[in-house]
């Protein structure tokens, strides 16, 4: 054994062993662990000034600025966990699907998913196809040291969303169309999306990721019961396929305070909380045994100190008793966020629930 695998295994160790990891296994924690997401992103001017002049989905195949990006939030904030700076559509342009992020519109498809003839396009995606996501995580868990990566993607029905609609929506007329109109075809086309999400999770896990989310940013615009029958086993089988590596697995969405139950029944450990429904009214839709992340509502840091700092409070009290709490936003950091109550507010709840 060499100096570099010893090195390596402490680390390793370290890592299995920080706040954020144990609170998302339901383990006793020095203080409740804090992370945001998109913590690693417009908030930051370091980030504005190496992301500038480069398009979003170049930025995501750099690994040197991958890692820069990645790294920013941990160096600010002293939160207690990374998230792989990313996007869900990743590994759909990685497959050869012809889409762009346009800024102020999002990812937009040049020829939508509609047929059973387009299912066609979306090949198998294997560890070849993005070479620039193991090469960065390699990076980032040395730069890292104890400090946990949370690799991500994108949850099937959401990755759908776009393919069907070509782009962002607000009603999801096409997508919801497939779904009632065609189900075979839905079917077959969440189980294509489920196998490239859980190949892309894979690969972060295999190059070193601790724990993965998976984001069903739009689940919310379902009933539960269209939930349970047309997406989650869609879900389930990205949970089940990441299952053996023996990582935390998150799964969040926006606006499913009716879904809760139902995400943490499809595999996850940690079910993410957004901010319209209260942790202690979570955790019993949930259901024992699951961990909880969340959910302070990304406005109040707008606010002033005393009040964020009472917000905050609310929501570690709502958390108390729960086994098992990793202190989040109830969606991602608003572009406008002034970056020092962020930092301020990572300071508060490490201070307040050290033990």
């Amino acid at each position: 054994m060499t100096a570099n695998d010893i090195l390596t295994d402490r680390q390793q160790a370290a890592t299995y062993h920080s706040a954020f990891l144990k609170a998302c296994r339901r383990e006793p924690v020095p203080h409740t662990p804090v992370w945001f997401m998109r913590q690693a992103g417009r908030s930051l001017p370091e980030y504005r000034k190496v992301r500038e002049g480069i398009p979003m989905l170049e930025s995501c195949m750099r690994p040197e600025l991958v890692t820069e990006i990645t790294l920013q939030p941990v160096r600010r904030h002293d939160v207690d966990a990374a998230i792989f700076f990313s996007d869900i559509v990743v590994p759909l342009k990685a497959i050869g699907i012809d889409l762009d992020i346009r800024p102020g519109v999002g990812p937009v498809v040049e020829q939508p998913v509609r047929t059973r003839a387009d299912l066609a396009r979306l090949r198998d995606l294997t560890p070849e196809d993005v070479p620039y996501v193991t090469e960065a995580i390699g990076l980032l868990t040395r730069e890292l040291g104890a400090t946990p990566l949370i690799g991500f993607a994108g949850a099937p029905f959401t990755l759908a969303s776009y393919l069907v609609e070509g782009g962002p929506s607000r009603t999801y007329e096409n997508a919801k169309a497939m779904m009632y109109g065609d189900p075979e075809l839905w079917a077959d086309l969440l189980d294509r999306l489920a196998e490239i999400t859980a190949a892309f999770l894979k690969v972060q896990i295999e190059a070193g990721a601790s724990a993965v989310q998976l984001f069903d940013s739009w689940a919310g615009a379902l009933a539960p019961a269209d939930y349970r029958t047309s997406v989650m086993p869609a879900s389930a089988k990205v949970f089940d396929a990441v299952a053996g590596y023996g990582v935390p697995r998150i799964h969040f969405g926006v606006g499913t305070g009716e879904l809760l139950k139902l995400m943490g029944e499809a595999g996850a450990d940690v079910v993410g909380v957004d901010w319209r429904v209260p942790l202690d009214e979570a955790r019993r839709r949930v259901g024992p045994g699951k961990a909880l992340q969340g959910n302070l509502d990304p406005t109040v840091l707008f606010t002033d100190r005393d009040t964020v700092e009472a917000k905050a409070r609310e929501v570690l009290d709502a958390a108390a008793g729960i086994g098992g709490h990793v202190f989040n936003l109830g969606h991602g950091v608003l572009p406008n966020t002034d970056p020092d109550a962020l930092t301020h507010l990572v300071e508060y709840v490490h201070t307040a629930t050290a033990r």
